[in-house]
């Protein structure tokens, strides 16, 4: 996969946004702007926090197809990770990315039931920069 891992890992640790898709009941795509991941593991496997409550995390309890997208302005490059979104609850994943400060929107703490883990597998991508995209998979 040529240099892309390093860059597109560059691009989810400094950019403030990142840009999640899911797939609404009648089958259309849904974007959602996010913070950055909280954590991530090379580029297959990004955690994000999100209320439990939400329309997205409904969407993806009923189809676990997703994709991520992360746009780099000043460079004007992006890359965009196509794969499956899981919604975890577990104390483990939720200590997991828990940070100081997140009782501003979990008014509960770690163990809020409105706060749980979108923790998305990536199974292929594709990268854009310098006026060209390149399709590529994930190992």
């Amino acid at each position: 996969m040529r240099d892309f891992e390093k860059t597109i890992g560059n691009m989810a640790d400094k950019l403030k946004t990142a840009f999640i898709g899911s797939i609404d009941s009648d089958g259309f795509p849904n974007i959602k702007a996010m913070l950055q991941p909280r954590k991530r593991e090379g580029i297959k496997t990004f955690f994000f926090t999100t209320n439990t409550s939400s329309m997205r995390v409904r969407q993806f309890l009923d189809n676990d197809k997703a994709c991520i997208y992360f746009c780099d302005n000043r460079f004007f490059r992006g890359a965009m990770l196509r794969g499956r979104m899981e919604v975890l609850t577990d104390a483990t994943s939720k200590e997991m990315i828990w940070r100081d400060g997140d009782t501003e929107y979990y008014a509960e703490g770690v163990t809020d039931p409105n706060y749980c883990v979108l923790k998305f597998t990536a199974i292929s991508g594709r990268f854009y920069s310098n006026f060209r995209s390149e399709d590529f998979e994930i190992e």
